[in-house]
């Protein structure tokens, strides 16, 4: 499903030229759970971005469902982005006015999905992350973990392939953080594959493989 090959991407700050990813080699297979492990500023985050189609590296290939993505030009990322893969954040990113049920909505509207299609999908993930009686409320009557949830349920409502998920219980009290692991552990048990970074030793290694990362080299 993703294969990187000689993987470099280089940031210029003022006058230093900074190596976030060394010569990345990787392969993640469909079906997989794998964490992303590593100190701050090892370059876990410029991983996950390029993973995700967020940035491009700077050499080397990078080929998602045996199509080389890094051919693409924006038009064509966004559509890749948009058909294969979900988004899970530490900050939610939701939208303040919006009720549980529009955010989740939202990407289906962006790709020109009927309304009806719409509702019925909704209903459906709304009612998988147990939050079909809070389809009316936005975020601000919502706790942590229920925001959350409302952001798994859009991450799924295009139905991807792949799920990525950059600290998705860093803002969550313990309880609540166990729930959302447990939420997307499920969902990798229905043949989702799940990346996700981490910081949580013990959340990484509840992973099937844990990588790490340090000075922009994997291990």
């Amino acid at each position: 499903m993703i294969q990187l090959e000689h993987i470099h991407r280089y940031f210029q700050v003022g006058e230093q030229r900074i190596h976030a990813l060394n010569d990345i080699n990787l392969t993640i297979k469909k079906g997989e759970y794998v964490s992303i492990m590593g100190p701050s500023g090892s370059g876990k985050s410029t991983l996950l971005n390029v993973i995700a189609l967020l940035d491009q590296p700077s050499s080397g290939r990078y080929l998602l469902n045996d199509q080389d993505v890094t051919q693409l030009n924006d038009e064509q990322l966004a559509r890749v982005r948009r058909e294969n893969i979900g988004f899970v954040f530490q900050f939610f990113h939701l939208i303040p006015r919006l009720s549980a049920a529009e955010n989740i909505e939202m990407p289906m509207v962006l790709a020109g999905i009927a309304a009806k299609e719409r509702k019925q999908r909704v209903t459906e993930v709304l009612k998988a992350v147990n939050l079909a009686d809070r389809a009316g409320h936005r975020p601000d009557q919502l706790s942590g973990g229920q925001m959350q949830r409302v952001a798994i349920a859009r991450a799924m409502i295009m139905r991807p392939g792949l799920l990525l998920a950059d600290e998705p219980t860093g803002n969550l009290d313990s309880q609540s953080g166990r729930e959302i692991i447990e939420l997307l552990e499920n969902l990798n048990q229905q043949d989702m594959t799940l990346l996700m970074i981490t910081h949580d030793e013990s959340i990484g290694k509840r992973a099937e493989r844990c990588i790490r990362i340090i000075d922009g080299k994997v291990s």
